[in-house]
């Protein structure tokens, strides 16, 4: 459990760094992405930006993984 704790972190974590990065490919303005803003800060949640990120590296595991 430890393990899965540690690695939700890390991802969450390296996605936080590569955000702006992605903003200018387009990523993070998707439907399905969730940009609350309020007055402490932004909360940003890029669920549809992960689901297409996951497949695409899934399928560059797949093609050049073997």
């Amino acid at each position: 459990m430890l393990k899965w704790l540690l690695t939700l972190i890390a991802a969450l974590l390296v996605l936080g760094l590569l955000t702006p990065w992605l903003n200018r490919l387009g990523f993070g303005r998707l439907p399905g992405d969730l940009r609350i803003k309020r007055a402490r800060g932004t909360l940003y949640f890029p669920f549809t930006s992960v689901i297409l990120l996951s497949l695409a590296l899934t399928l560059l595991v797949h093609l050049f993984g073997r």
